[in-house]
């Protein structure tokens, strides 16, 4: 048994013996070689273990039905769990022998793998259209997922979705690195700039993200719609509404508005849905403060924190500015925003609200109280799914609502 090589061979059997054998001579040395027959075509997998079987290890896999594409399309990929078992480098897969139906089987299942898949042609056939033996040629084919950038896409749509914009970039990055047409290229090109644009967005990095998407979300939609491809119409599109909430954002910049609050709610949502329910419930917890700076600003125009807004007949309240800067901790945050409504007249704003629901054994004291068990606050504990749905529904019904989803692929 040859043990020094990993190359491992599946082979699709039919019923004749010699594009088989060629198969096995040419790709050999060989460590391992996975038979996959019908109950038709298994005594010729025999016949080649009689003769081979001591060169390599092996395994069969029988078709109780050699014309069911599902049953071929799951020994194609049991044939490929045993040949990585056997740490196959490469893999190669021949798909001489078998029927149609196998064959397809197969290809379907190990396309976009890494795999090469091979071919035993001839250069003469008998009157059943079977190779002459002698005349047998090996065709190495590629696979087409390679050509078209199939896995690099699935990664990079995989990655976008799961709001991993890093790995997304870099899938993109790969797939131009592929042989590409002059209007693949310029499209994947402006893609990975929109990709960057929204990595830059979701690390708050708002007018880098501007400025990304000024350069090339149009040119990407244009493409799109040339080629007529509705699917990346479509996200490309829902990016653009997506782009006027960032304009709403950078129209009032380093300002806590309504619109960068929602932005960071969404944020946090993004975190929640990887997993990442520390790094959101965070966010919530900073979205309270920046929801009471928030409604004061729109409501006064005052920041709260400036005293430089403090103009007209909120100048005799500037004192505030000091106390709330020298808040220490998110309750005395909001018991100086209590007080300075107060102080304006004003009764059942979102600050007092919000400083009641904390001091009187509310819901935010509760929520507040996990939040400071959490490992990344002052605690020991990891925070739930629980956690976190239950105080983003809290704010949902104080009427805090994160600005919509990014479109998805």
């Amino acid at each position: 048994m040859n043990l020094q090589t990993h190359k491992v061979l599946i082979l699709t059997v039919g019923q004749t013996i010699e594009p088989l054998e060629f198969s096995l001579t040419e790709h050999a040395p060989l460590g391992g070689v996975v038979f996959v027959a019908s109950q038709w075509s298994y005594p010729v997998a025999g016949e080649l273990l009689k003769r081979y079987g001591d060169q390599f290890r092996h395994h069969t896999l029988l078709l109780d039905d050699h014309e069911d594409l599902g049953e071929a399309y799951r020994k194609g990929m049991e044939a490929l769990q045993k040949a990585l078992e056997w740490d196959g480098r490469p893999v190669l897969v021949d798909i001489s022998g078998g029927t149609k139906t196998m064959v397809a089987g197969l290809v379907l299942a190990l396309s976009g793998k890494g795999i090469t898949f091979s071919y035993v042609g001839g250069t003469k056939r008998d009157a059943q259209g079977r190779v002459v033996s002698g005349s047998e040629r090996m065709r190495l084919l590629e696979d087409p997922t390679y050509r078209y950038g199939l896995r690099e896409w699935e990664g990079f749509r995989r990655a976008w979705n799961g709001a991993d914009f890093r790995a997304a970039r870099d899938f993109l990055s790969e797939l131009l690195a592929r042989p590409l047409t002059p209007s693949e290229q310029r499209f994947y090109t402006h893609l990975k700039g929109v990709s960057e644009a929204m990595l830059d967005w979701d690390l708050f990095h708002h007018k880098a993200a501007w400025q990304k998407l000024e350069a090339h979300l149009e040119p990407a939609l244009t493409i799109a719609e040339a080629w007529g491809h509705g699917a990346k119409v479509r996200v490309l599109e829902g990016l653009k509404d997506a782009k006027t909430r960032l304009r709403a954002i950078l129209d009032k910049e380093n300002k806590p508005t309504f619109a960068l609050l929602a932005d960071l709610l969404a944020n946090a949502e993004r975190r929640a849905a990887r997993g990442r329910y520390d790094d959101a419930l965070a966010r919530l917890y900073r979205a309270i403060e920046m929801a009471v700076e928030a409604d004061i600003l729109e409501r006064t125009g005052v920041l709260l924190y400036d005293e430089t807004t403090f103009v007209g007949e909120y100048e005799k309240h500037r004192p505030w500015a000091k106390r709330y800067r020298e808040a220490v901790g998110l309750r005395e945050a909001l018991n100086v925003a209590m007080g300075f409504d107060g102080a304006l007249g004003c009764s059942n704003t979102l600050a007092q609200r919000l400083y009641a629901e904390y001091t009187n054994n509310g819901k935010l004291g509760n929520f507040v109280r996990q939040r400071n068990q959490s490992i990344l606050a002052h605690g020991h504990q990891p925070v739930s799914v629980t956690h976190y749905t239950e105080f983003r529904d809290y704010l949902v019904g104080l009427g805090l609502r994160p600005a919509p989803a990014w479109p998805s692929w």
